[in-house]
């Protein structure tokens, strides 16, 4: 009697389970058919699927565990170029040959493979279940990246540009030695690179009335207003020079940026005279000088005898500019100078160039030069013991001091009546910020 009731309990059991068995099945959804390149393609944008959780797990953890596992995933990597090394090469290091490289570097501007600098940086961005990258991009300073994304087989290129905060410093100083060494002590807000351009700056606006290779003396006295332009993660970097002063033993020189429209240049002094005037003070830029004019010990004949000229030592090969416009009278051979030009210019004066390793291409007899035109190249042909240029200028033939002739020569040309209370506000600002502030290289706001 107990065996039949045992038999039909478990024919209920059995069928129980059948029918929760085809409900299951029935309820469960099928599974995405997908190839594995779309798995390895995916990024932070199409995040990889997610493994599958329990039933009881409800659709909110689901997503929450997609997005930490996609994100967990993605990795970078940071390399840089080294010299002489090309981009392609770059990428081969980082496993990417053939199509893979050329489709990127296609993907670039020419702009952006001219040039590429050592120690660019490259990153590299893509998840860790995926070869190829995702995204590159190339960092070709703190204010312009250039990023390439991959969508599909393609790549899409983007640039960005960082606008830097423009401020204005004011810095003052005393000459000890040398123009570089001033402002090394002087400026500590700008770093060493910006520090030197910053002497070549204003041995630029200055260079048609103050020869920095010699009439700076121990004790000047210098100010500027300078512009400083600043992007978060890089050093900052020079901008434009607004004011200027130098206070010599003979006198007192300013520049200020002034933008006139009728008269020639972009720097004036306080009078409203352009500072750029008929003539240079020096034929090379800024070097030191080692001979002067006047009585001297001829290193090579080794006899007393007037130096009649100024020796600008310099490297073979500087570039030599005319002083001022003129017409060539001379190019060749000569004596002791070796190669030599001479400049004849409108006001009679002829300007001298000896020693010299060549002269520009086209440069003969008869031929017009203008004021701060390349005529030449610094070398030591002649009676020389050293690369230099030997420069020097004559009235009716006869030697005269190179400073003390260019010094009378140094008149610009003065801005129009019209636009003189426009300097003389601009000019009262910008010297006003300069007094209450040098010393502390504070910075300050200057109105347009």
């Amino acid at each position: 009697m107990n065996a039949p009731k045992l038999d039909g309990a478990r024919v209920v059991t059995y069928v129980a389970v059948a029918a929760l068995a085809a409900a299951a099945i029935r309820f469960t959804p099928p599974i995405e058919a997908r190839r594995p390149a779309e798995r390895l393609g995916a990024d932070r944008s199409t995040p990889a699927a997610a493994p599958s959780l329990p039933p009881a797990a409800s659709p909110t953890l689901h997503t929450d565990t997609a997005a930490a596992a996609a994100t967990s995933s993605w990795r970078e990597a940071v390399d840089t170029l080294g010299r002489g090394e090309t981009l392609s090469e770059l990428l081969e290091r980082r496993g990417l040959r053939g199509e893979q490289a050329a489709g990127i570097v296609r993907a670039l501007a020419r702009s952006d493979l001219r040039n590429l600098p050592r120690g660019l940086r490259v990153t590299l961005a893509g998840t860790g279940a995926d070869s190829l990258p995702s995204r590159i991009t190339l960092h070709y300073a703190a204010d312009r990246l250039v990023t390439l994304q991959r969508e599909g087989a393609a790549w899409r290129r983007h640039e960005v540009r960082v606008a830097p905060t423009v401020d204005t410093v004011a810095i003052s100083g005393t000459i000890r030695s040398s123009l570089y060494a001033a402002l090394d002590g002087a400026a500590p807000m700008l770093p060493s690179r910006a520090r030197s351009e910053l002497a070549w700056a204003l041995a630029d606006v200055f260079e048609y009335r103050i020869d920095m290779s010699r009439d700076l003396q121990r004790g000047d006295g210098f100010r500027v207003l300078v512009e400083r332009e600043v992007v978060p993660g890089a050093a900052p970097r020079l901008g434009r020079i607004l004011a200027a002063s130098f206070d010599l033993q003979e006198n007192e020189i300013e520049a200020v940026r002034f933008a006139s429209r009728g008269a020639a240049g972009e720097f004036f002094d306080g009078t409203g005279k352009s500072l750029r005037a008929a003539f240079l003070r020096a034929p090379v830029e800024f070097r030191r000088i080692s001979s002067g004019f006047g009585l001297r010990r001829h290193p090579i004949l080794g006899v007393w005898k007037k130096h009649k000229g100024t020796d600008y030592a310099a490297s073979q090969g500087t570039p030599v500019r005319a002083i001022g416009d003129g017409v060539v009278v001379f190019a060749g051979r000569k004596a002791g100078y070796g190669n030599v030009i001479d400049v004849r210019h409108r006001n009679g004066y002829v300007s001298r160039y000896g020693h010299l390793r060549g002269f520009s291409r086209g440069l003969r007899r008869g031929a017009a030069v203008a004021v701060g035109q390349t005529i030449g190249y610094v070398g030591m042909t002649g009676l020389a013991t050293a690369p230099h240029l030997h420069f020097e200028m004559l009235m009716g033939g006869v030697q005269r001091d190179p400073r003390a002739a260019l010094l009378q020569l140094k008149g610009g040309e003065p801005i129009p009546g019209r636009e003189r209370l426009a300097f003389d506000r601009v000019r009262t600002q910008l010297f006003s910020s300069l007094e209450q502030r040098v010393g502390g290289g504070s910075r300050v706001a200057v109105a347009e």
